[in-house]
């Protein structure tokens, strides 16, 4: 099974899956929006650094599920 079928699949069956899916994609969108500003504040720079931080984590998290979901295949 491919990446995004494999990921596909596990929002719709698994429910932990998909709650660090949707907070990933949170995570993404305000890291969207400051991409589309000129300047950043010293807490916006922090904020943008925490999240890319959290969004890793959830990243990885999500592709070890994926890791044992396929091998359970």
């Amino acid at each position: 099974m491919e990446e995004k079928e494999l990921k596909e699949r596990m929002i719709r069956e698994n429910e932990e899956f998909r709650k660090l899916f949707e907070e990933h994609q949170k995570h993404e969108q305000k890291l969207a929006e400051f991409k589309e500003k000129s300047f950043l504040t010293e807490d916006e720079k922090m904020e943008e650094k925490e999240l890319k931080k959290k969004k890793l984590v959830l990243k990885d998290r999500m592709y070890i599920m994926m890791k044992d979901f396929q091998k359970s295949l």
